[in-house]
């Protein structure tokens, strides 16, 4: 009787079969996305993060194709910064034989566009979203070339069969100032949502210590005293206090200080430490330590001057409220600024 086939040889037959059965068409796309994943796993090409064909960057009825890299770089597509300028698709070569770059190199552009030129002629590689293979160009270049166009055209350099090129960068440039093609860029991908999220945790990065560090009269006896005062609540000094009291100083404390810092410094006490080490021992010593001192001092300036807590706690929602864990998707980017940055 035959020997019986490994694990490894009845994988092969199995790949083998399957190959047999797709259409070369669909042998060809599992070879590209093969290939790209390993240009990708390298580091040779970029993924986009944000963007899609169907959320183009729209000035007036132009429509254009855009992405934000994993890099951060905004990119306009190829095709549609060719079609954008009401040129013709021409070869679909992405060196010498693309259309923008023979028109961006041509006599009478060149002398206008010659810091940009290498950029055209090596346009960026990257994969969409979705994994495709696509090419473009960083978002500004499309401003430099609507400039270098209509300078052309006042310069009496343009022939005639490329006029309409110039009127449809005039149309472009009154769509976009130099500087503001980035927002544009973010707004038809839906980046603009994320920043607001991505500079806050970066921000609150600053707020904690890489270890734990035993910060001692952190809470002042004045804290627990008049919130005991406040609450109806006898304070001895063998006394242990309510549970609820660590409730109450994340309500307190911790979530008025700076947006989601109650969430990473329970995340970062989960990560390196144990459930009864205390919240502020993670802070840092730069910002956190000191900005949670100065929270704390208003807190219990406030709790002195009040007798009633209900009358204590609206007067704190007035001077420190509460942030919610994270930016909602349309909170202003500017509400989110603390004034204690930096």
């Amino acid at each position: 009787m035959a020997n019986a086939l490994s694990a490894a040889e009845l994988g092969a037959l199995g790949g083998k079969a399957r190959k047999a059965s797709l259409a070369p068409e669909e042998r060809s796309e599992i070879a590209r996305r093969a290939v790209e994943a390993r240009w990708e796993k390298a580091g040779k090409i970029v993924r986009a993060t944000h963007g899609s064909p169907d959320r183009p960057l729209r000035i007036g009825e132009i429509e254009i194709p855009c992405y934000v890299l994993a890099d951060k770089r905004r990119v306009l597509h190829q095709r549609g910064m060719v079609f954008g300028l009401d040129m013709s698709r021409g070869s679909s070569s992405t060196s010498g034989g693309d259309r923008l770059a023979k028109f961006v190199s041509g006599k009478a552009i060149s002398p206008y566009l010659s810091q940009i030129l290498p950029a055209v002629t090596n346009p960026i590689k990257f994969l969409t979203p979705t994994g495709n293979l696509a090419y473009g160009y960083e978002a500004t270049i499309l401003a430099d070339i609507c400039e270098g166009v209509l300078k052309a055209r006042e310069g009496g350099k343009l022939q005639k069969q490329q006029e309409h090129i110039a009127k449809r960068c005039e149309i472009l440039i009154r769509g976009f100032a130099r500087v503001g093609i980035i927002a544009l860029v973010d707004e038809a991908t839906g980046y603009q949502y994320e920043r607001p999220r991505r500079d806050l945790e970066e921000y609150l990065k600053k707020f904690l210590s890489e270890s734990l560090v035993r910060w001692s009269r952190t809470f002042p006896n004045d804290y627990f005293k008049h919130l005991c005062r406040l609450k109806g609540i006898e304070l001895r000094s063998d006394m242990r206090l309510p549970s609820y009291f660590g409730h109450l100083t994340n309500d307190l404390v911790y979530r008025r200080i700076t947006p989601g810092l109650l969430k990473v410094l329970k995340q970062r006490r989960a990560e390196r430490g144990r459930p009864s080490n205390k919240l502020h021992w993670w802070t840092s010593e730069e910002l956190g330590h000191p900005t949670l001192l100065l929270h704390l001092g208003c807190v219990v300036g406030l709790m002195k001057i009040h007798m009633d807590y209900d009358k204590f706690y609206a007067q704190l929602n007035t001077v420190a409220p509460i942030y919610p864990e994270v930016p909602e998707l349309w909170d202003d980017p500017a509400d989110w600024e603390c004034e204690n940055a930096g």
